[in-house]
């Protein structure tokens, strides 16, 4: 009888001792810090499988997101590389760090300034990145990153590739830019003169360069999981799709031009700003694009083929470093987001490119995937308004470290938990005066008019002239002018204000009534002035 006791109780003895066990682990468990995967991708629009498109193929970037959340109303605080990318690593928008163009290092202001690498080095995390998290130029290395690249540890048969594949696309780009030095001299450097916009060539992935980047990341992951005990910050940057949109031929051969259809809504909205629209300056760089008027409907087709094609290259690639996460056994540990920096026109509007403050330019793709929302199995998505300033303190947050001081955000961690939580009623971006900008955003340069641009810009100037009667003042209109837009539930408030004198009454009030024009096609301010002064009081408590 005493043995049978004491056996019961050695039994009783060893449950416990593997409840406690269970329930140290579970602790122990919540407090290992999670890698992050940080996945940016270059201009693109929500032209997603996950979010409703009805020709994009996108699997992995769709399988990511069926084990995550999806936000479906995401917005850029600027529809430009630069100001997007400094807003997203720094947490502060782009008016606060005083980065409204292409052409400013976001240290300027605030030397200070921790990015969102920075703060997780603070926290014990090797920091790398491959390709573009932060824009050309100013990508921050010496301060924001700890771990090198493998660039040096891939096979001697693949290298770093070109612009173009096709030789015969490199060799027009070096005459056109030549060309283009020749007449008009310095301000051909500010990216006059190339190929063509467009390029499948029957080539490996590593011979374009977002395919050589995943063969560096994949080599960079195996080092930072092998070769440190500490978690990782891994940025991986897709160039695509940004000009030109070139791309293995396999991924253009997805998709049949037949099936492709031109912009629905390819008109500026009736009485929309004049300031509000530019000429799609960028696109018209390339040798293949004419330099004036409508774009002929073949050529549209084909470049509308061509983006779809490197956003299916892009989905590949992004495939590739997620089934390696699962290789190395690190993904049950590893948050992963992806984001890209602005949304995209491909015609609609009738302008091709970013730099507009409207919802097809400032709406973008973010999706958040957890170790958390991985188990649970299930798709999750939220209509929430969210902004991508909302990035930082999210990641932190997840991380389980501390909230940046300085992030102007919020956390979205409660939407993971429950995506149907009442949340901010509207989301903030801006745009200087896309009209009479350069394609970084920056103000017309005086050689601007003097190039093949000159007619373009006249055309634009003339119509906000014609628009804008006496309120038309050329160094307010090129230099002070900012768009700033609210997109709330139901509309998209933009008002056009003189950034010398905040105070003064708008030059110009843009409102869409996304109730019943989603496309934003009519503006509909005059005949809704309460409603404009009830958004034009929240967007100046806003800014």
């Amino acid at each position: 009888m005493a043995i049978k006791h004491f056996s019961i109780l050695i039994f009783s003895l060893f449950c416990l001792s593997c409840s406690q066990l269970e329930q140290t682990q579970s602790v122990t468990d919540k407090n290992v810090k999670p890698n992050v995967l940080f996945i940016s991708i270059d201009d693109l629009r929500p032209e997603l499988g996950v979010y409703g498109s009805k020709i994009a193929k996108t699997p992995f970037i769709d399988q990511i997101a069926a084990g995550g959340i999806t936000f479906k109303n995401a917005y850029a605080q600027q529809a430009i590389c630069g100001p997007s990318r400094a807003s997203v690593m720094t947490g502060l928008r782009p008016d606060t760090l005083e980065v409204t163009h292409n052409y400013v290092k976001f240290r300027h202001k605030y030397p200070d300034v921790e990015t969102i690498p920075q703060h997780f080095m603070k926290h014990g995390y090797n920091a790398s990145f491959v390709g573009k998290i932060f824009h050309h130029g100013d990508k921050d290395s010496e301060n924001s990153w700890n771990w090198p690249a493998a660039f040096d540890q891939l096979p001697q048969d693949i290298k770093r590739p070109g612009r173009y594949a096709l030789d015969e696309n490199f060799q027009l780009q070096k005459e056109n830019k030549k060309a283009m030095f020749a007449k008009y001299g310095e301000q051909a450097k500010y990216g006059l003169g190339s190929g063509p916009a467009i390029e499948g060539a029957d080539v490996a992935d590593t011979a374009y360069k977002d395919g050589y980047h995943t063969e560096v990341a994949l080599k960079t992951l195996e080092q930072l999981v092998e070769q440190s005990d500490k978690p990782f910050f891994f940025g991986f940057g897709m160039n695509k799709p940004h000009l030109p949109w070139i791309a293995p031929k396999k991924y253009w051969d997805l998709y049949n031009k037949q099936d492709i259809a031109l912009a629905e809504h390819s008109l500026a909205p009736t009485n929309a700003a004049a300031m509000g629209l530019h000429a799609s300056f960028e696109l018209r760089t390339f040798s293949n694009v004419p330099n004036f008027g409508d774009l002929p409907d073949d050529l549209s087709l084909d470049l509308k083929h061509a983006y779809l094609a490197c956003i299916s290259y892009v989905d590949a690639q992004i495939g590739k470093v997620f089934a390696k996460l699962k290789a190395l056994d690190v993904l049950d540990n590893t948050i992963v987001i992806i984001w890209s920096d602005h949304g995209y026109h491909l015609g609609d509007k009738g302008i091709w490119g970013k730099a507009s403050n409207y919802e097809i330019a400032t709406r973008v793709p973010l999706i958040i995937s957890t170790p958390e929302t991985r188990r649970t199995g299930k798709a999750l998505s939220t209509e929430a308004l969210v902004e991508l300033i909302d990035i930082y303190p999210t990641l932190a947050e997840l991380a389980n470290i501390s909230k940046p001081k300085q992030a102007e955000g919020l956390s979205l961690t409660p939407l993971i938990t429950n995506p149907d939580l009442a949340w901010q009623d509207s989301a903030l971006s801006q745009f200087p005066t896309p009209a009479l900008r350069e394609w970084g955003a920056y103000p017309l340069r005086k050689g601007m008019r003097e190039t093949y641009f000159g007619p373009l810009i006249e055309q634009v100037e003339d119509k906000i002239k014609q628009q804008q009667k006496q309120k038309w003042d050329r160094e307010l209109f090129e230099q002070n002018l900012m768009g700033y837009s609210l997109r709330t539930k139901n509309h998209r408030l933009i008002a056009w204000l003189d950034t010398k004198n905040l105070s003064q009454k708008a030059i110009y009030i843009e409102l869409y009534d996304h109730q019943v024009d989603p496309h934003e096609t009519v503006n509909v301010a005059e005949q809704n002035p309460e409603i404009v002064k009830a958004l034009v009081a929240k967007l100046y408590q806003r800014i």
